[in-house]
């Protein structure tokens, strides 16, 4: 396993956990070096490394562009998405049981990806995303087809307050009844946000009960933003 991939398997996945409970997303500590950052970085302009480039505005979702890798993913982001997988099952399938759910997560992510890929879910959906002055990205949830795991993980590339200004991470969770809740995240470079792709359960005076999340980026008002996303379902 790559070093990425020890750091991730070492984090305190009880204390996720607890915050994925609580907070409903979780920062993790550094586990990419700016060494590391920088090397995917450089990989933004290798066209080979990539499947499908995004021009968000083009979508109307935002202003900025993204690019999934192609299988094979490179070393360090599949030695990571193996072994964030492998911390994020067990919590995935508890939440499934509190919704009453009849999903089961595999133990390993590459029995996943076989059940994925058995769907129809073939293409790799782990990808760069890049925001310049003036980007932003709109609330919204990534679905990609039938099958789709329940949390993800984003890790940012850049410096906050060196190579960009503003850029937050932004999740909005909707409960039954009420009005949104909103949070605006700030991460550290090589440290990363864990949170739902679309919902999460959460404890109600009658059992659980399903709150469904979004997520974005706020305007980054000046400098450029990378950041490296993880999603561990494939796509159509």
């Amino acid at each position: 396993m790559t070093a990425a991939g020890d750091r991730v398997s070492a984090l305190d996945w009880k204390q996720i956990e607890r915050d994925l409970d609580e907070r409903g997303y979780a920062l993790s500590e550094r586990v990419l070096t700016s060494g590391e950052c920088a090397s995917l970085v450089a990989l933004y302009d290798n066209r080979e490394r990539f499947r499908n480039r995004v021009d968000m505005a083009r979508f109307h979702y935002g202003e900025g562009e993204y690019k999934y890798f192609a299988y094979p993913l490179p070393a360090i982001v599949g030695e990571m998405r193996h072994a964030l997988y492998h911390g994020l099952a067990p919590i995935a399938n508890r939440w499934a049981k509190a919704l009453r759910e009849r999903t089961e997560y595999p133990r390993s992510l590459a029995e996943y990806v076989k059940t994925c890929h058995r769907a129809g879910q073939t293409r790799p959906t782990p990808l760069l995303l890049r925001y310049q002055t003036g980007g932003y990205n709109c609330l919204h949830q990534d679905l990609y087809g039938e099958l789709a795991f329940p949390l993800q993980f984003t890790c940012l590339l850049s410096r906050r307050g060196k190579d960009y200004e503003g850029g937050e991470s932004l999740l909005i969770e909707q409960r039954p009844r009420a009005q949104s809740r909103g949070e605006a995240i700030t991460i550290e470079q090589g440290c990363a946000l864990i949170f739902p792709n679309r919902y999460r359960p959460m404890a109600g005076s009658r059992g659980h009960y399903r709150v469904a999340v979004r997520h974005g980026v706020s305007t980054v008002k000046s400098g450029t933003r990378y950041a490296l996303g993880i999603i561990f379902h494939d796509a159509k």
